[in-house]
């Protein structure tokens, strides 16, 4: 994509509403530290995991394509392998941007991604530091 790094975070962060693939019960996990973040900061998020039924008093759902509303933009948190299925089932639900975090990604993910017309933003940045998340 063309927009620097900045301006994908910008965009991305006023993009909501969200939903968290690999949202995870377990505090400790990132999956659970992102959604926590969302939270901190009033967003309109949606947990992503098929395991359970809800994360942090929030609902979950066990697909992107199950949730009632469209979510615009993702934060990836599953094994790289993992990440590349997320990618087409993003593009099949209308999601715009995904945000794999720092693990999540990979470079057929990314690829896949950018085939597909979405804002993708890999490499390095997490969310947590960029949302200033706290515990």
């Amino acid at each position: 994509m063309t927009s620097s790094l900045d301006e994908r975070v910008k965009s991305f962060m006023a993009s909501g509403p969200f939903a968290v693939v690999g949202a995870s019960a377990n505090r400790d996990k990132y999956g659970n530290k992102v959604l926590r973040a969302y939270l901190q900061h009033g967003m309109e998020v949606y947990p992503i995991n098929p395991s359970v039924d809800e994360i942090e008093g929030v609902k979950t759902y066990g697909t992107l394509a199950e949730v009632p509303v469209k979510v615009r933009a993702i934060s990836v948190i599953t094994p790289p392998s993992i990440t590349e299925k997320v990618v087409e089932d993003a593009a099949a639900a209308g999601v715009r941007m995904v945000w794999m975090q720092p693990g999540a990604e990979s470079e057929a993910a990314v690829k896949r991604a950018e085939e597909l017309g979405l804002e993708v933003i890999s490499g390095g940045p997490c969310f947590l530091v960029l949302a200033h998340y706290h515990e």
